[in-house]
């Protein structure tokens, strides 16, 4: 479990957001928690607007408006005991060394102790299955700590990558969350992975997220899913041959420990609500 009393939550559009599973956990948590915006960055500096352009806006009264795509923080007081900063936006354009300084700066001026990072990849995993989350941490102790994978991918990385391994410079604790999601139906929103992200949170800190309506549009994103495979053969035959493939440890035991916690978890949130 984090131990930390300010948290930091943040997840990106783009691309760690497959299926806008982790940028849709994270807009849940800002409307749930009804946190207040405290910052916001100039997208001037950041974003390219041929890539994420301004979307016009015409209020009740017909009057029209421009809004810029940029990336907010958010502050939810008191959940629990502990004080959570909501960050959300989109993965910058350009700049990203900057960009990660003045988020940290803001963050660190803050006080947060602890940072969670909220990431989601394509996978080949049936939809028929829990969302398959990894934890994992750059600090060797505290990924076996708390059970998390180490750090060890080499490659090309997102603004996750590159933010981590800024606050991996400052002291802060950072983990990130991944959520693997099927790649066959990658298109937004994945209201599934979103919860599974969630749910794993939850676990990590030790508090209650109430998921409002995420299982009803996750069970109607399901039934979605199995009506397209059902009219297609080649994916009911590829989506059989996941399955088989899903190793029965990769499944949740019903173990007396298990459901344990899944009770409550269930307490916790009937209590949030």
């Amino acid at each position: 479990m984090l131990t930390g009393s300010k948290i930091a939550i943040l997840a990106f559009e783009g691309w760690n957001d497959a299926g806008e599973s982790a940028s849709g956990a994270v807009e849940h948590l800002i409307e749930s928690w009804n946190a207040s915006l405290i910052y916001e960055f100039d997208p001037e500096l950041y974003y390219d607007f041929q890539v994420n352009r301004p979307i016009v806006r015409l209020d009740g009264v017909g009057i029209r408006s421009i809004h810029w795509r940029s990336t907010q923080i958010y502050r939810a007081d008191d959940q629990h005991g502990k004080e959570i900063y909501l960050i959300k936006g989109i993965e910058p354009s350009m700049r990203w060394k900057s960009f990660a300084s003045e988020l940290i700066s803001n963050l660190v001026n803050e006080g947060i102790d602890t940072v969670v990072a909220l990431g989601a990849l394509l996978s080949d995993t049936p939809h028929t299955r829990p969302v398959p989350i990894t934890g994992v941490a750059i600090d060797i102790e505290l990924a076996d700590r708390l059970g998390l994978e180490r750090a060890t991918y080499e490659g090309p990385t997102g603004i996750i990558g590159v933010i981590q391994d800024a606050f991996s410079k400052t002291g802060v604790t950072s983990i990130s969350l991944w959520a693997a999601i099927p790649h066959y139906v990658s298109q937004p929103p994945c209201p599934k992975g979103s919860m599974a992200l969630l749910d794993k949170l939850e676990e990590l800190l030790d508090i209650a997220v109430p998921l409002a309506d995420l299982p009803e549009r996750s069970a109607i994103w399901m039934e979605q899913v199995a009506e397209l495979a059902a009219n297609d053969e080649e994916i009911t035959e590829y989506i059989s041959k996941l399955e088989e493939n899903r190793e029965v440890s990769d499944l949740p035991m019903a173990s007396g420990e298990a459901i344990a916690q899944e009770f409550e978890r269930y307490l916790r949130r009937r209590d949030a609500n």
